[in-house]
């Protein structure tokens, strides 16, 4: 039996040494199954043909997101690209996600969704009209223990959630970053170009999906503080979210970017009524169990097996799951690797006419990118109403 054609994929922004367009490339590339064959790099047309000149295996350069896409209709349906990744600013997310979803061409997203819950209401829409595999990237879901974690929750080995502490701590912007040139934190604390809220929104949205994911839980309500702590910014540099669940139990969702000596330290504590789950992003290969009278208990990737007087049985998918060996850790290209490879498995159903999943149980979708914006909406509001209960807004 032959191997199955490699996935063609189009990539919307990532020039001019935009930092996340490399670990993109590099999970697009790691299974061999699917490669980048063609780049809008770039806004100014000029620029964006010679940064995909320079790119660093040739690929097809376009002027724009519109020419990329408006091209593809003319080509032969085996060279049209399968999927399209968007890694541009905040801002810059709504119109090439839109032109492809409304050209039947699947997209993989950056997040937030895009720039306010308006646009991410009327993405959604399109994306249900033409019934195509949407991903956002929430790269932290895609870490095994991340779905062990979600199986153990979920399964309700835990009881009943009561509260959950889901946060992500940065110190990279304690100081003004944005006057040094540094082209990551300008835009970022901007308005114009990244939203309402910069760290709840930037990262803050990574807990939020963080939350929803291991537990299966919804935020109802929130009451929020956004504030700033380096003189002269626009937008929030600390975002603490008093929350309540779905399930009636309480939570905090809270980030910082002034937070001096954290790098990426997004971690998560689920207290049901019958233990605890303790789950770390810079210690991604293990998931904490703590049980009333009992020791601690601390599963390794690569070392899980079911039945332990603990666990269960395990599922199938998760079980096998191509992993490295224990004790080779797994880490921040894997777990984006591992989403792509999963939208994958959706693209090609979709490109067959097959019926795909899509639900948010191995990448996050369109719906997940949705509520982060109204839980980005809820929790300004929150905090510009010293902190009242503000309710999540639906479609």
């Amino acid at each position: 039996m032959s191997s199955p054609k490699q996935l063609k994929v189009g990539m919307v922004g990532g020039g001019g040494g935009a930092f996340f367009a490399h670990p993109h490339q590099k999970a697009i590339h790691l299974d061999g199954t699917r490669r980048v064959v063609a780049g809008a790099l770039r806004t100014r047309p000029e620029a964006a043909l010679e940064d995909a000149a320079n790119w660093p295996y040739p690929i097809q350069g376009y002027g724009s997101f519109a020419a990329m896409i408006d091209a593809q209709a003319n080509l032969p349906e085996s060279e049209r690209l399968d999927y399209v990744v968007v890694v541009t600013p905040n801002f810059a997310h709504f119109a090439p996600a839109l032109k492809a979803v409304e050209a039947g061409i699947p997209v993989f997203c950056e997040k937030p969704l895009t720039l306010n819950h308006h646009e991410a209401v009327q993405l959604k829409a399109a994306v249900e009209k033409a019934n195509v595999p949407f991903a956002v990237a929430h790269t932290y879901l895609g870490h095994w223990s991340s779905r062990l974690s979600r199986h153990i929750v979920c399964s309700g080995l835990l009881g009943d959630v009561r509260w959950v502490d889901a946060s992500y701590q940065q110190g990279w912007l304690a100081g003004k970053a944005e006057e040094s040139g540094m082209q990551q934190a300008e835009w970022r604390t901007d308005p114009k170009r990244s939203g309402a809220s910069n760290c709840g929104g930037d990262i803050g949205t990574h807990a939020l999906m963080q939350l929803r994911y291991v537990t299966g839980l919804d935020v109802s309500k929130v009451s929020a503080r956004l504030e700033v702590f380096v003189a002269g910014r626009s937008l929030d540099d600390h975002f603490t979210t008093y929350c309540e669940l779905s399930n009636g139990g309480k939570a905090l969702v809270r980030a910082s970017q002034i937070a001096i000596g954290h790098k990426n330290d997004l971690s998560i504590e689920v207290n049901g009524s019958q233990g605890t789950l303790i789950w770390k992003q810079e210690e991604p290969e293990a998931v904490r169990i703590l049980l009333p009278g009992q020791p601690d208990r601390v599963y390794w990737r690569g070392e899980v097996a079911g039945n332990d007087g603990f666990l269960g049985d395990l599922p199938e998918d998760l079980m096998a799951e191509p992993t490295l060996p224990s004790g080779h850790g797994e880490a921040f290209h894997d777990a984006l690797g591992r989403l792509h490879r999963d939208f994958e498995t959706d693209v090609r159903a979709y490109n067959a006419g097959q019926s795909f999943s899509c639900d948010g149980s191995k990448y996050a979708n369109v719906e997940d990118g949705r509520i982060g914006l109204a839980f980005i909406d809820a929790a300004v509001s929150s905090s510009a109403a010293d902190g009242s209960w503000m309710t999540l807004a639906a479609e």
